[in-house]
Protein backbone atom coordinates (compact mmCIF):
# COMPACT_ATOMS: atom_id res chain seq x y z
CA UNK A 1 0.00 0.00 0.00
CA UNK A 2 1.03 3.27 -0.91
CA UNK A 3 0.00 6.51 0.36
CA UNK A 4 0.48 10.60 0.74
CA UNK A 5 -1.18 12.11 3.46
CA UNK A 6 -1.34 15.56 5.04
CA UNK A 7 -1.60 16.24 8.95
CA UNK A 8 -3.79 19.23 9.89
CA UNK A 9 -3.78 21.52 13.04
CA UNK A 10 -7.77 21.92 13.27
CA UNK A 11 -10.73 20.87 11.27
CA UNK A 12 -11.33 24.20 9.13
CA UNK A 13 -7.74 22.86 7.45
CA UNK A 14 -8.63 19.70 7.30
CA UNK A 15 -12.07 20.57 5.08
CA UNK A 16 -9.92 22.68 3.08
CA UNK A 17 -7.91 19.73 2.13
CA UNK A 18 -10.75 17.20 1.37
CA UNK A 19 -12.74 19.93 -0.68
CA UNK A 20 -9.15 19.76 -2.44
CA UNK A 21 -8.93 16.23 -2.86
CA UNK A 22 -12.99 15.52 -3.95
CA UNK A 23 -12.14 18.16 -6.61
CA UNK A 24 -8.42 17.01 -8.02
CA UNK A 25 -10.08 13.62 -8.07
CA UNK A 26 -10.96 13.02 -11.61
CA UNK A 27 -8.38 14.81 -12.78
CA UNK A 28 -5.35 13.16 -10.89
CA UNK A 29 -6.72 9.57 -11.37
CA UNK A 30 -8.21 8.19 -7.92
CA UNK A 31 -11.58 7.94 -6.55
CA UNK A 32 -13.17 9.18 -3.59
CA UNK A 33 -13.17 5.76 -2.12
CA UNK A 34 -9.22 6.07 -2.04
CA UNK A 35 -9.69 9.53 0.77
CA UNK A 36 -8.32 8.86 3.64
CA UNK A 37 -9.15 11.07 6.86
CA UNK A 38 -8.35 9.70 10.53
CA UNK A 39 -8.81 12.22 13.81
CA UNK A 40 -8.38 11.62 17.44
CA UNK A 41 -12.23 12.80 17.76
CA UNK A 42 -15.18 13.38 15.82
CA UNK A 43 -15.98 16.65 14.36
CA UNK A 44 -19.80 16.62 13.30
CA UNK A 45 -20.39 20.01 12.41
CA UNK A 46 -17.63 19.46 9.33
CA UNK A 47 -18.26 17.75 5.92
CA UNK A 48 -14.90 15.54 6.72
CA UNK A 49 -15.66 12.07 6.62
CA UNK A 50 -19.56 12.09 5.03
CA UNK A 51 -19.95 9.84 2.10
CA UNK A 52 -22.84 10.33 -0.13
CA UNK A 53 -23.56 6.67 0.40
CA UNK A 54 -26.50 4.66 1.39
CA UNK A 55 -26.60 1.77 3.99
CA UNK A 56 -28.49 -1.43 3.78
CA UNK A 57 -27.82 -1.63 7.84
CA UNK A 58 -32.17 -0.41 8.24
CA UNK A 59 -33.19 -2.95 6.30
CA UNK A 60 -30.88 -5.54 7.92
CA UNK A 61 -32.54 -4.60 11.24
CA UNK A 62 -35.39 -5.39 9.63
CA UNK A 63 -34.92 -8.87 8.72
CA UNK A 64 -33.18 -9.56 11.72
CA UNK A 65 -36.20 -8.41 13.28
CA UNK A 66 -38.87 -10.71 11.21
CA UNK A 67 -36.32 -13.30 11.67
CA UNK A 68 -36.22 -13.29 15.55
CA UNK A 69 -40.32 -12.94 15.40
CA UNK A 70 -40.43 -15.68 13.23
CA UNK A 71 -38.52 -18.05 15.41
CA UNK A 72 -40.06 -16.98 18.50
CA UNK A 73 -43.44 -17.84 17.07
CA UNK A 74 -42.16 -21.28 16.13
CA UNK A 75 -40.19 -21.62 19.44
CA UNK A 76 -43.59 -20.61 20.99
CA UNK A 77 -45.91 -23.22 18.97
CA UNK A 78 -43.60 -25.99 19.03
CA UNK A 79 -43.34 -26.21 22.87
CA UNK A 80 -46.36 -25.40 23.45
CA UNK A 81 -47.51 -28.67 21.32
CA UNK A 82 -44.69 -30.63 22.57
CA UNK A 83 -45.87 -30.60 26.04
CA UNK A 84 -49.86 -29.99 25.73
CA UNK A 85 -51.77 -28.93 28.82
CA UNK A 86 -54.97 -29.61 30.26
CA UNK A 87 -56.47 -26.00 29.09
CA UNK A 88 -60.48 -26.57 29.84
CA UNK A 89 -61.40 -25.61 26.64
CA UNK A 90 -58.88 -22.57 25.78
CA UNK A 91 -56.55 -22.68 22.92
CA UNK A 92 -53.66 -24.77 23.35
CA UNK A 93 -51.30 -21.97 21.96
CA UNK A 94 -52.15 -18.76 24.28
CA UNK A 95 -52.26 -15.35 22.72
CA UNK A 96 -50.80 -13.26 25.48
CA UNK A 97 -47.97 -15.26 26.36
CA UNK A 98 -47.22 -15.81 22.83
CA UNK A 99 -46.99 -12.45 21.81
CA UNK A 100 -45.10 -11.74 24.77
CA UNK A 101 -42.06 -14.35 23.69
CA UNK A 102 -42.55 -12.86 19.65
CA UNK A 103 -42.08 -9.06 20.94
CA UNK A 104 -38.52 -9.79 22.73
CA UNK A 105 -37.35 -12.45 20.31
CA UNK A 106 -38.12 -9.40 17.48
CA UNK A 107 -36.34 -7.11 19.51
CA UNK A 108 -33.71 -9.45 20.20
CA UNK A 109 -33.32 -10.07 16.37
CA UNK A 110 -32.76 -6.49 15.48
CA UNK A 111 -30.58 -5.83 17.87
CA UNK A 112 -28.07 -8.46 17.01
CA UNK A 113 -28.26 -7.82 13.70
CA UNK A 114 -27.65 -4.02 14.22
CA UNK A 115 -25.04 -4.65 16.38
CA UNK A 116 -23.37 -7.20 13.86
CA UNK A 117 -23.91 -5.48 10.69
CA UNK A 118 -22.40 -1.98 12.73
CA UNK A 119 -19.40 -3.95 13.75
CA UNK A 120 -18.59 -4.96 9.54
CA UNK A 121 -19.41 -1.82 8.37
CA UNK A 122 -17.29 -0.35 11.13
CA UNK A 123 -14.38 -2.70 10.32
CA UNK A 124 -14.03 -3.93 13.56
CA UNK A 125 -11.78 -5.76 14.63
CA UNK A 126 -9.71 -4.32 11.44
CA UNK A 127 -7.43 -7.08 10.70
CA UNK A 128 -6.50 -5.48 6.89
CA UNK A 129 -2.19 -4.82 6.68
CA UNK A 130 -0.43 -1.85 6.18
CA UNK A 131 -2.78 0.41 8.09
CA UNK A 132 -2.45 4.50 7.27
CA UNK A 133 -2.01 6.07 10.50
CA UNK A 134 0.49 8.74 11.80
CA UNK A 135 1.27 8.84 15.98
CA UNK A 136 0.31 12.68 15.39
CA UNK A 137 -3.19 11.88 15.48
CA UNK A 138 -2.98 10.88 18.51
CA UNK A 139 -1.82 14.37 20.07
CA UNK A 140 -4.74 16.36 18.15
CA UNK A 141 -3.54 16.10 14.00
CA UNK A 142 -6.37 15.41 11.44
CA UNK A 143 -4.66 13.15 8.81
CA UNK A 144 -6.07 13.58 5.40
CA UNK A 145 -4.54 11.79 2.56
CA UNK A 146 -4.75 9.79 -0.31
CA UNK A 147 -4.41 5.75 -0.83
CA UNK A 148 -3.19 3.81 -3.30
CA UNK A 149 -2.99 7.30 -5.81
CA UNK A 150 -1.10 6.57 -9.13
CA UNK A 151 2.74 7.24 -9.32
CA UNK A 152 2.22 10.19 -11.54
CA UNK A 153 0.07 11.75 -9.18
CA UNK A 154 2.71 11.95 -6.04
CA UNK A 155 3.80 15.51 -6.85
CA UNK A 156 0.45 16.82 -7.42
CA UNK A 157 -1.08 15.41 -4.22
CA UNK A 158 1.65 16.72 -2.46
CA UNK A 159 1.11 20.27 -3.89
CA UNK A 160 -2.56 20.18 -3.30
CA UNK A 161 -2.01 19.28 0.69
CA UNK A 162 0.50 22.06 0.85
CA UNK A 163 -1.60 24.37 -0.35
CA UNK A 164 -4.66 23.31 1.91
CA UNK A 165 -2.38 24.27 5.01
CA UNK A 166 -0.60 20.87 5.84
CA UNK A 167 1.47 21.02 8.92
CA UNK A 168 3.80 18.85 6.98
CA UNK A 169 3.35 15.90 4.57
CA UNK A 170 4.40 12.64 4.48
CA UNK A 171 4.69 9.35 2.49
CA UNK A 172 3.47 5.72 2.89
CA UNK A 173 5.25 2.60 1.54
Amino acid sequence: MKAIYGLYPDPDTAQIAMNRLRSSESELGFGECNIYLASSEPFDEYDLGWRKQRTPMPWIAALGASIGGFSGYLLVLLTQRAYPLPTANMPIVALWPTGVIVYELTMLGAILTTLISLLVAARIPDWRKGKLYDPAVSDGKILVGVVDPPESAFAELERELRAAGADEVKQFQ
